[in-house]
Formats: structure tokens, C-alpha cells, sequence
């Protein structure tokens, strides 16, 4: 009898690492999808802006509307996990995200740019959804002692997906049939809004695919047994005061504010690349630019990883500081040099952004208690409205100024956070 007992119970165990297997390759996954639909929105800047004609910073809004969506509905979607569960905030914002990329279809159809920031809209606000409930899951579904281990290997997943996007948005948006600003003034009103439409249409069957993948997905996670694990009780009273303190401690703010420039430098500088290329590059097709956004992105994953293997030798501190101060160079070369040098510069700076955004963040939230943490951690995320507003300033400096010297706008941005890592780092020396 012990002996059937002791057989029954291993095959339980057997049972139950499979199911958080699945669990766990379901969830990893979502780092994947979210990439595709982050980096796709570089690619529709500037495929937007030759379709409806438009300024940089009418495109630009692609980011801006993008990015108010994760602002917006980030604190909503911490309420609805601790409500329903992890699993059910992914599944949801699996449907939001599916139903934002279906959008696409009548958009389309209908040509309006207006309606494309709609959808744009609502993915990001189901992309919030995940973000915030996907990350705190991977480090429940296995051991606690690999949980650091499981977070960075889903991490490894984002850039993929990232890069994944570009390469739909270079071989399956971009038509390769591109009119130049004169040949575009001479068409008339029924030939310019049937190019605008044909333009618009190159979206559909991309966007569809991807929802009716992402829907099936938050189906295929629906029907998949998860382990218990839901998020902890909320104590009301260890939270009293928290934000007020917070939000009253000048150093935690001057990590909220460099969060803010730094996302706000890296989508700009991404969201702009292509335009870019093309402004300062004569000649280079849409599809040919999109190559640099590709390689931007491969430099960005190979960052991530000498950047954890620098950080084994020198201070996070004096490696933001370092990698700040080289971007500031990089992009004055942008400025400066407009063409491949230029190009150059700015694929390189990618590099060099890879650690900012979780270096920062660590920063911002390093000795605090538990509940400050969590507190912390979720104004931490809300700083990325940062994509929203400075595109939208790239934007309109680049109409202002041109493309080349609207990248004062992340270079700026980079010189306020060196200037956060000096101060941090002499917080930490006196401390």
C-alpha cells in the first residue's frame, strides 16, 4: 500500500510540473507578443506618414496615443489583477489586445487616421494588462529560488518579438512603391486618396493575423489550468502614508523623472529612425531604412546582455553614467554628421540604452520596504508617458528644424539622466 501510495503520489508531482511547464511557456510567450506590437508602431510612423501625408508630429502621434494607453490604464489594470487574478488579467488583456489589432481591419477600410490611434489605443491599454500582471507571475510558476533566472530568460523573449515586429512591418506593410512629396502634389484629390487607401489597406491582413493569433491565445491560456497563485492580500494599513512619501522623497521623483526622458529617448530616437535614414540618406526605400531599426534592435539585445556582465564589475551607477555620457555623443553625431555617419551613430546608441530603463528603475526603488516597493514600482511604470509627450516633441522639433537636429530632443534627454546618475551616485557614496 505505501508502495501505491508513493507511486500515486509521484505521478501527482509528474502532473503538476507539466502543468506549470505549460503554464509557464504560455506566459513567457506574452514577452514575445508584446515586443511584436511595440516595435511594429516604429515601422507604421513612417508608413503613416507617407500614406496620409503628414507631419512628423501628426506621426509621431502613433507613439502618443500608444503610450497614453499603457499611462491610463496601468493603474486600472493592477486593480483588475488583484480582483480577478493573474490569470485573468492576461486573458483579458489577451482580448483587448486581439480586438485593438482587429481594429485595424475597418480602420483601414475607412482610411482615417483617427481611427488607427483608436486601435492603437487599445492595444496598448491590453498590453498593460500584461505587463503588469505577466512579470510578477513568471517568479510564481517554479521554484522561488530560480525566479530571478525564469524573469530574465521571458525577458529574452522581448526583443525577439520586438525585432519580429520590425520585419513583418518591413516585408509585409511597407509596400516598396513610395511617391516623393512632388510627385505626391501633383496627383489629384481622387488619385492621392486612392493611394492613401491602397497604403492604408497594406496593414489589414497583417493586423487581422495577429489578432486572431492573440485571441486564440488568450483562449488556448483560458482553458489551461494554472497553479494556485494569485496576488498577495493588500494590507490597507501598511500602506497608509506610502505615497505621500514617496512622492515627498526627492530622490525616488528624480528616478521617476529620468524614467520619463529615458523612455521618451528611446522611442523617439526608434520611432524616428527610418525617417531618418531616408531624410538624411537619399534615395533609401522605406523597406532598405527599416534595416537600421532591425540592427538598432540586435544592438539593443546584445546591450542587455554586456550590460548585466559589465554591472558584475562596475557600479550601476557609473555604468548609467557612462553609457549616458556616450549617447550624448552619439546623438550630437546625429546632429552634426546627418547621413550614414549619423545613421551610424544612432544605430550604436541603441547599445547603449539596453541597461538604462532597468538600471533606473532598480535605482528608484533599491532600499525601500516591501510596500514603498510596490508602490514605487507601479509610478515607475506610469513614467512611460514618456513615449507619448517626447515623441510628440520630436516631432514637432523635426518640423520645426528638420529631422537631424530634432535629435537634440533625446540628446537632451540623455544629459538629464547623466546628470541623475552623478547625483545618485553621490547619494549612494554619502549614504
Amino acid at each position: 500500500m505505501p508502495q501505491a501510495s508513493e507511486t500515486m503520489g509521484s505521478a501527482s508531482a509528474v502532473r503538476k510540473a507539466a502543468t506549470g511547464g505549460l503554464a509557464l511557456a504560455l506566459v513567457v510567450s506574452l514577452f514575445f507578443m508584446w515586443g511584436v506590437a511595440n516595435n511594429l508602431n516604429d515601422v507604421l510612423v513612417a508608413h503613416f506618414k507617407a500614406a496620409f501625408t503628414l507631419s512628423d508630429l501628426q506621426a509621431g502621434l502613433v507613439q502618443s496615443a500608444f503610450y497614453l494607453g499603457y499611462f491610463l490604464v496601468a493603474v486600472p489594470a493592477g486593480l483588475f489583477m488583484r480582483r480577478f487574478g493573474y490569470k485573468g488579467a492576461i486573458v483579458f488583456g489577451l482580448l483587448l489586445y486581439g480586438i485593438g489589432a482587429l481594429l485595424f481591419w475597418p480602420a483601414a477600410a475607412s482610411a482615417n487616421y483617427n481611427n488607427f490611434l483608436l486601435a492603437l489605443f487599445v492595444i496598448a491599454a491590453g498590453l498593460a494588462f500584461l505587463e503588469t500582471s505577466a512579470n510578477p507571475l513568471v517568479t510564481l510558476l517554479g521554484p522561488a529560488e530560480s525566479a530571478t533566472a525564469r524573469l530574465n530568460l521571458a525577458q529574452a523573449f522581448n526583443p525577439l518579438g520586438s525585432i519580429t515586429g520590425v520585419l513583418i512591418g518591413q516585408f509585409f506593410i511597407f509596400s516598396g512603391t513610395e511617391h516623393t512629396p512632388a510627385q505626391l502634389a501633383t496627383m489629384s484629390a481622387a488619385e492621392h486618396h486612392a493611394y492613401a487607401v491602397s497604403e492604408a489597406a497594406a496593414v489589414q491582413w497583417p493586423y487581422l493575423i495577429i489578432g486572431l493569433v492573440v485571441i486564440g491565445w488568450a483562449a488556448l491560456i483560458a482553458v489551461t489550468r494554472f497553479p494556485n497563485a494569485r496576488p498577495p492580500a493588500v494590507d490597507d494599513d501598511a500602506h497608509a502614508g506610502v505615497p505621500v512619501r514617496l512622492l515627498g522623497d526627492g530622490r525616488f521623483m528624480a528616478a521617476v523623472a529620468a524614467q520619463f526622458f529615458y523612455v521618451g529617448a528611446q522611442v523617439s530616437v526608434w520611432s524616428y529612425l527610418i525617417r531618418y535614414v531616408q531624410a538624411t540618406m537619399p534615395g533609401t526605400t522605406a523597406r532598405l531604412a527599416a534595416n537600421f531599426l532591425t540592427a538598432s534592435l540586435v544592438c539593443f539585445m546584445v546591450g542587455r546582455f554586456a550590460g548585466a556582465a559589465l554591472m558584475k564589475y562596475v557600479r550601476p551607477a557609473r555604468l548609467l553614467a557612462a553609457f549616458a555620457l556616450i549617447n550624448i555623443a552619439l546623438t550630437g553625431i546625429a546632429v552634426c554628421l546627418p547621413g550614414a555617419v549619423g545613421v551610424y551613430a544612432l544605430v550604436a546608441c541603441s547599445f547603449f540604452m539596453s541597461v538604462m530603463y532597468p538600471t533606473i528603475f532598480a535605482m528608484g526603488v533599491e532600499g525601500r520596504n516591501d510596500n514603498e516597493r510596490k508602490f514605487g514600482a507601479s509610478v515607475l511604470v506610469m513614467a512611460i508617458i514618456g513615449g507619448a509627450v517626447l515623441t510628440a516633441a520630436m516631432g514637432a522639433a523635426s518640423d520645426l528644424a528638420g529631422i537631424a537636429h530634432a535629435m537634440l530632443v533625446p540628446g537632451i534627454c540623455f544629459v538629464l539622466i547623466l546628470l541623475f546618475a552623478i547625483r545618485h551616485g553621490r547619494q549612494v557614496d554619502r549614504a
